[in-house]
């Protein structure tokens, strides 16, 4: 068992730096740029920002404000909290299902990460140097078909979530996150003055600042929305179980603001570090998904050093990736620590282990399983492989679920006393505000996410 010192951020920075890490991730850089480039650019930003504040950050606030006064993992907590403050016993099921959900989204999220570790080595040694869009196609579809190779990516991934996690809070997630998180924002910046300088920086600021209200679709506010939902990672226990390790005295709604908005950042400098290059080269920004593993590879070989430029975008990917691995799998082993009389160590070797196989399922659905779809036979699921499948119970189905029954714990279920009390408030009208978005607007635009993917 780990000790409990090692069970609590050392300051309120280094929980700050943490909690950023663990939203900052593959979506703000990969899924925010195709995501703004196909939804009309500042006008998706502007809605984006929007929800943040009336979304993203109260549900935030809630996430950590039911760990901060459990003070254990998920399913510990809600435990504790049946005992502590008399919430229904059943709520302990909503802490199991959240952290198969953490386990499940992990195994595909490590084998996309993988992906990022081959493409910083591939790029550095040079094999993505002048392919034009097709051999970049191709190069793609050769990751794709070689599972080997994607489980040495994903391997290697999940050794290095698992030797950080195994060292604990303090030890471990604290070390790495100490110069992981501003070594991501100096790799970010780099990449931005690098667009500043030979891409097309200007046209991307329009691109990205000058919203056209003309654009603003229901299925733009909806894509504005779960962007920011699934950016920030809230309704699966992972941010309520750095939650239990706050320190007393902080301010959880200004802690949120923080996170959420270092999380915003993070997305607004990969827009201006990509879009510049995409305008450079008359790309167009709507390429979707390809865009960071077909588009920019192509355009990489095209400019100055785009070699060892290109490896350190990848980098940074892999980095971003990392810092919300580590998040997902500390939520998992601080349950399994609570409950397995074994050391810290072990538990999370073993985590690691399952984690890897059960993500050969994703792996091989790129390949050997490319045409397996078991559920055919329900419409909304046909033609989704084991891959699809994951993906769709997790992102579409449970984490919505989660975040609406975050909101309906914190603002319902728990006394108002008890949760402005944990939440350390200098301003009453603070938590007058909060109270208003976590019982109303928060629910009600996570509700319209979870109706539109179904």
């Amino acid at each position: 068992m780990a000790e409990a010192t090692n069970k609590t951020w050392s300051s309120n920075y280094l929980f700050l730096m943490a909690s950023i890490g663990s939203t900052v991730g593959l979506s703000n850089i990969w899924r925010f740029t195709y995501l703004a480039g196909e939804n009309g650019g500042g006008a998706f930003v502007l809605i984006y920002l929007l929800s943040l504040v009336v979304m993203g950050v109260p549900i935030l606030a809630a996430e950590m404000v039911i760990g901060k006064r459990g003070g254990k993992s998920m399913v510990g907590t809600l435990e504790s909290l049946h005992h502590k403050d008399g919430i229904h016993n059943s709520w302990k099921y909503f802490g199991w299902v959240a952290m198969i959900t953490v386990f499940l989204i992990l195994s595909f999220y490590s084998v996309i990460a993988g992906w990022t570790l081959d493409y910083t080595v591939t790029s550095l040694a040079g094999s993505l140097n002048h392919l034009d869009n097709e051999g970049a196609i191709a190069f793609y579809q050769q990751l794709l078909d070689s599972p080997f190779r994607m489980m040495i990516g994903q391997g290697v991934f999940i050794i290095a979530t698992v030797w950080i996690v195994a060292k604990g809070v303090q030890d471990g997630l604290e070390k790495s996150i100490n110069w992981m998180m501003p070594t991501l924002f100096v790799i970010l910046l780099l990449l931005v003055v690098y667009g500043m300088i030979y891409g097309k920086f200007m046209d991307a600021l329009s691109f990205l600042f000058t919203p056209d209200f003309s654009k603003i679709t229901p299925q733009v506010v909806l894509a504005a929305f779960g962007q920011a939902f699934f950016s920030l990672g809230i309704g699966v226990g992972v941010m309520l179980t750095y939650g239990a390790y706050m320190p007393p005295q902080t301010n959880v709604l200004k802690s949120a603001a923080i996170i959420a908005f270092s999380d915003g950042f993070a997305s607004m400098l990969a827009g201006l570090a990509i879009f510049p290059i995409v305008f450079q080269y008359g790309l167009s920004p709507t390429e979707g998904p390809g865009l960071i593993f077909i588009t920019l590879p192509v355009t990489f070989g095209e400019l100055p050093g785009g070699g060892f430029i290109g490896s350190f975008f990848f980098l940074l990917l892999f980095f971003a990736a990392l810092t919300s691995s580590i998040s997902l799998l500390e939520s998992i082993i601080s349950h399994l620590e609570e409950n397995i009389k074994s050391s810290r160590t072990r538990i999370t070797i073993i985590s690691g282990i399952v984690l890897w196989l059960v993500g050969l399922g994703t792996v091989f659905s790129f390949n050997y399983l490319s045409d397996f779809t078991p559920l055919d036979f329900i419409t909304v699921l046909k033609g989704k492989t084991i891959f699809g499948l994951l993906d769709y119970f997790g992102s579409n189905l449970l984490m919505p679920i989660g975040g609406i029954l975050m909101a309906v714990l914190a603002g319902w279920v728990l006394s108002k006393e008890v949760v402005f009390a944990e939440m350390n408030l200098t301003r009453s009208w603070q938590f007058t505000v909060w109270l208003f978005l976590i019982r109303f607007l928060a629910p009600l635009t996570v509700l319209a996410l979870f109706l539109y993917h179904l």
